[in-house]
């Protein structure tokens, strides 16, 4: 098995729609860290399990620099964006989703 990991940092906006009282209601913004495993039993014809910058390219175009709330059908918690990673990336089967220093979010996708 082949794997390979890709950590990527993009700067967004957020708030949460929470059942209890929490500053996270408000908008405020995080500079995220999202780091992408890939795996494959195989390589491709290039001699990778794909491409990093396909890997970047799938997460960042649509949530660097944005307001999540607009970009994303959910409410867009670590927990949330780390399972949306999995399924934006081809191959991936886990993601970590940091969103500020000490608080982070993973999400496995189940074989």
């Amino acid at each position: 098995m082949y794997y390979i990991k890709k950590t990527i940092e993009i700067s967004a906006a957020h708030r949460l729609e929470l059942d209890y009282e929490s500053k996270c209601t408000r908008l405020h913004g995080h500079n995220w860290i999202i780091t992408i495993y890939c795996r494959s039993k195989e390589l491709d014809a290039n001699g990778m399990v794909i491409d990093f910058t396909e890997v970047k390219r799938k997460v960042k175009r649509v949530l660097d620099h944005q307001v999540l709330n607009d970009v994303l059908p959910f409410n867009p918690t670590a927990e949330n964006i780390a399972r949306w990673c999995t399924e934006q990336v081809p191959l991936c089967y886990k993601a970590e989703v940091q969103e500020s220093d000490g608080n982070v979010a993973a999400y496995v996708v189940d074989d």
